[in-house]
C-alpha cells in the first residue's frame, strides 16, 4: 500500500498552511480574529453575527489579501482591543488604512477604520461588509433604521430576494436568539444590503456604496475614508443548554431520491474515455454534455461526449449555449438538425442564451439577448421529443433575477458554486446552508415544474461576474477557484454528500455534481495543475465514493433526518432492501460525537485513516463493520455510511 499522504491532503487536497484564527473574549462576548477582521462574533455562545470586515476589492470584484503590520493585541477578562495598519493593492494600486477593534464585556463591540487612497484607486467596493447569519435570522423581524433617521419595522426575506431588500442603512436591530437583541450600527456612508443567499453564502450582507452609484470608481491619490460599525447587544439568552452530541432523529417518508449525474466538458472526454472502466461503477443516472460554438465545440464534440456518456453507462443530456441574438431560431434548428443525424441521443436538452451567462447587476444595462420565448419555442421544434429544460447555466443569481417563462419549459435548470465570494474551508461547507432556501425559491420560480441542478461543484466552471474563473497554479484556496484543491480531499467528498442531502430534501427531480474528470472530476487524470500525492500515483478521490452510494439510492423512499446541528453535520436517509440506510456527513475539522434515535447495526467508514486505501478500492463504501448502540464517532470530514437495525 501507498505512504500515506499529508493530513493536509488528506483533508483538503492541499498542504497551503492556514493561520488559525485568534479567540477573542470579554465576558460573554467572542469573536474569532482572522486576517485583519472579525468572525463568528457570540454572545453566551450563540452566533449574533457571522462577519464584519474592512475590505478592498479591484475593479473586477476580486478582494485584495490585506498586509497587516503594528499588530497590537491587548484582551483581559472585561474586554480586548487590537489595533493595526494595512496595505492593500498590487503593483498598480495602493489604499492604505488604520483599524481598531475593541470588545466589552457589557455586549458592545466596535470596528472602525480609517483608510487613505497612496495613489488613484480602482475599486468596485472599500470599505466595510457586515454579514448576518441566516439561521434564526431568516423571515424574522428587523428594525432598520435609515440614513434619514427614519424608522421602519420590516424582515429579513425567507424567499430569496433577487436584488437588494433593504437600502439606504444607517442600523438594523434584530433578535439573534429568544431574549437577546442586536443593533448593528454603520456609520461613514450609506449602506444597503443583499440577500447572499443568491450565491449559497449562509449570510445577508450589507455593504458600502449602494450599486446604483457608478462603479468602478477612483479613489483619488489622497482620498480618505473614515467607518465605524458598532455591535450592542441586549437582553438575556433564554434556554442557553446546549448538548455536546449531535442528535439525529429519523422522521417519515420524505419523497424519493432524485437521480445523481454529472457534467461533461469536452475537453475531458479523452479522460472520461481512458478511465470509462472506473467511472462505470459510479452508476451514474446521466451526464451533462456541454456545448458552446463560441469554444469550437461542433458536430464531433458532441458525438464524443454521447459516446463516452454511453460507454460509462450514463444517459446523455445536452446542455446547449445558443450565441445568435437576432437568429436564435436558425441555430437552434440546425443544431437540432445535426444532433437528428447523431441519432437524438438526448433524453434532456437543456438551453440557455450566450449572454445570460453573464451577470447583470441591479442598476446595469441587459446585454442583447435572444429572447427567451423565442429561444425555448425554437428549441421546442428542434427537439420535438425530449424533455426540454431552460433557466440559468450559470448560477441560482443569475435565474432569480431573470426569471423564465416557465409554461413552455419541461423543467427548470441551474448552478451553484460554494465559492463566488470566499475561498475558506469554512465559507465553503457554510454554503450549505443556504440550499434549502434556494429550493424553495427554484420551487417558487419553477410554478408546477420540476427543477434540477448542476453541474455544480465547490469551484467554478464559468465565472459570470469576469472573465473566467481563477487558474490555480500553486493549488490554494481562493475565491473562484477553477481547480480547486478540495475537489481531492475528504471536505470535498463531505460538501457533495451535503450538497445531495440538502437538494434532495428541497425536492430536487435530479442533481448533477461537477464532472467525472478534469478540476471537477473524480479520479486522477495528468493535467496541468498540481494533484499532490496523485500525480505519478493515479488513483480514486474521495467523491467517487459518495457518487457511487449516492447513486445507488435514486428512487428510494427518503426517510426525513432532523440533525440538531445541520452546520456540523449533514446527511440523508433512504429505505433500502437491508432496511434503513443513514449516510452523515462532518463537515467540520473537530471531531463529532452523533446520537441517532435507532440502532445502528454495521458502518462503512470514508475518512483520513482509510484515504489511501479510498484511493485504491472502488468499493470502499461497501465494506460495513458492526456496531452496536445509538452513538458513533466521525472523524474530522468524514463520511459514514450506517445500516441501522430492522
Amino acid at each position: 500500500m501507498a505512504a500515506q499522504p499529508s493530513l493536509g491532503i488528506r483533508y483538503f487536497g492541499t498542504e497551503e498552511d492556514v493561520v488559525p484564527p485568534r479567540l477573542l473574549k470579554a465576558g460573554p462576548l467572542s469573536a474569532e480574529f482572522e486576517a485583519g477582521n472579525l468572525r463568528y462574533i457570540r454572545y453566551d455562545g450563540v452566533e449574533v453575527m457571522r462577519a464584519v470586515s474592512f475590505i478592498v476589492r479591484d475593479k473586477d470584484w476580486g478582494t485584495y489579501n490585506p498586509e497587516l503590520s503594528n499588530l497590537s493585541v491587548s484582551e483581559n477578562a472585561d474586554c480586548f482591543r487590537i489595533t493595526y495598519d494595512a496595505m492593500a493593492g498590487d503593483a498598480a494600486q495602493s489604499f492604505r488604512y488604520q483599524a481598531v477593534i475593541e470588545g466589552s464585556s457589557k455586549g458592545v463591540l466596535r470596528f472602525s477604520g480609517k483608510g487613505e487612497a497612496a495613489t488613484d484607486f480602482l475599486t468596485n467596493r472599500t470599505g466595510f461588509v457586515v454579514l448576518h447569519p441566516i439561521e434564526r435570522v431568516a423571515g424574522e423581524a428587523v428594525t432598520i433604521r435609515h440614513v434619514d433617521g427614519g424608522v421602519v419595522e420590516s424582515e429579513f426575506p425567507l424567499v430569496i430576494d433577487p436584488v437588494q431588500p433593504m437600502m439606504d442603512l444607517r442600523a438594523l436591530t434584530h433578535e439573534a436568539a429568544p431574549g437577546l437583541k442586536v443593533e448593528c450600527l454603520m456609520e461613514g456612508d450609506t449602506f444597503e444590503m443583499e440577500d447572499q443567499r443568491n450565491w449559497t453564502d449562509a449570510s445577508y450582507k450589507t455593504y458600502v456604496r449602494p450599486l446604483a452609484l457608478p462603479w468602478p470608481y477612483t479613489l483619488k491619490q489622497g482620498e480618505r475614508l473614515d467607518q465605524a460599525v458598532t455591535l450592542t447587544i441586549t437582553g438575556k439568552l433564554a434556554n442557553a443548554t446546549k448538548g455536546d452530541a449531535v442528535s439525529v432523529s429519523l422522521g417519515g417518508a420524505a419523497g424519493k431520491v432524485p437521480s445523481l449525474g454529472a457534467g461533461l466538458d469536452p475537453d475531458d472526454v479523452d479522460a472520461v474515455l481512458s478511465h470509462a472502466p472506473a467511472l462505470r461503477q459510479l452508476g451514474l443516472d446521466h451526464l451533462i454534455c456541454h456545448h458552446d460554438p463560441r469554444r469550437g465545440h461542433d458536430a464531433t464534440t458532441l458525438q464524443r461526449q454521447v459516446a463516452a456518456a454511453k460507454l460509462i453507462g450514463a444517459t446523455p443530456w445536452l446542455e446547449a449555449v445558443i450565441t445568435s441574438v437576432d437568429a436564435a431560431d436558425k441555430e437552434i434548428a440546425a443544431l437540432g438538425e445535426v444532433v437528428a443525424k447523431l441519432g437524438a441521443p438526448f433524453a434532456t436538452v437543456l438551453v440557455s442564451p450566450a449572454p445570460d451567462m453573464k451577470c447583470t447587476l441591479p442598476g446595469s444595462v441587459w446585454p442583447p439577448c435572444a429572447p427567451l420565448d423565442v429561444v425555448y419555442r425554437a428549441a421546442r421544434q428542434a427537439f420535438p421529443q425530449v424533455r426540454l429544460g431552460g433557466g440559468m447555466f450559470s448560477y441560482f443569481t443569475e435565474l432569480n433575477r431573470k426569471r423564465p417563462p416557465v409554461d413552455l419549459l419541461d423543467v427548470v435548470s441551474f448552478t451553484t458554486s460554494a465559492m463566488v465570494h470566499a475561498g475558506d474551508d469554512r465559507s465553503v461547507t457554510e454554503t450549505l446552508q443556504a440550499l434549502p432556501a434556494i429550493a424553495t425559491s427554484v420551487a417558487a420560480i419553477a410554478k408546477s415544474k420540476p427543477f434540477v441542478v448542476g453541474p455544480s461543484a465547490i469551484g467554478m466552471r464559468d465565472n459570470p461576474y469576469g472573465d473566467k474563473p481563477k487558474p490555480n497554479p500553486r493549488n490554494i484556496r481562493q475565491a473562484m477557484n477553477w481547480n480547486d484543491p478540495r475537489q481531492r480531499g475528504l471536505l470535498g467528498s463531505a460538501w457533495d454528500l451535503g450538497y445531495v442531502a440538502r437538494f434532495a430534501y428541497g425536492g430536487a427531480g435530479a442533481i448533477a455534481l461537477g464532472g467525472v474528470a478534469g478540476p471537477f472530476g473524480v479520479l486522477h487524470v495528468e493535467a496541468g495543475y498540481p494533484q499532490p500525492w496523485y500525480d505519478g500515483r493515479g488513483g480514486l478521490f474521495p467523491v467517487f465514493h459518495v457518487l457511487r452510494g449516492l447513486a445507488k439510492l435514486k428512487g428510494r423512499t427518503l426517510r426525513a433526518l432532523d440533525i440538531s446541528r445541520g452546520g456540523d453535520i449533514q446527511g440523508l436517509a433512504a429505505e433500502m432492501e437491508e432496511g434503513t440506510e443513514i449516510w452523515l456527513a462532518n463537515l467540520t475539522g473537530q471531531p463529532q460525537n452523533v446520537a441517532v434515535d435507532a440502532d445502528i447495526a454495521a458502518v462503512a467508514r470514508l475518512d483520513a485513516e482509510g484515504y489511501v486505501k479510498a484511493a485504491e478500492d472502488p468499493a470502499l463504501l461497501d465494506h460495513f463493520q458492526p456496531h452496536t448502540g445509538r452513538r458513533i464517532d466521525l472523524s474530522p470530514y468524514a463520511v459514514l455510511r450506517l445500516r441501522l437495525s430492522r
